[in-house]
């Protein structure tokens, strides 16, 4: 359980690194950067909702 954290955890980490340079390319005003940043956004928060449950599984797991 705990390598599927790790893994997910990895997951989001290459994810936030990929959506830097759309955010980057937004703040000098490009509008199409805008738009796969906020898919990326989007995505990103989907992710972090399944990292959380992976985490209270694993912790759960533990318990028992």
């Amino acid at each position: 359980m705990s390598e599927e954290l790790t893994a997910k955890w990895a997951e989001l980490k290459t994810l936030v690194e990929s959506l830097e340079l759309d955010v980057l390319k937004q703040a000098n005003g490009n509008a199409s950067a805008g738009v796969r940043a906020r898919r990326g956004l989007r995505l990103l928060k989907n992710e972090v909702a399944d990292l959380v449950r992976v985490s209270l599984a694993t912790e759960k797991s533990r318990k028992e």
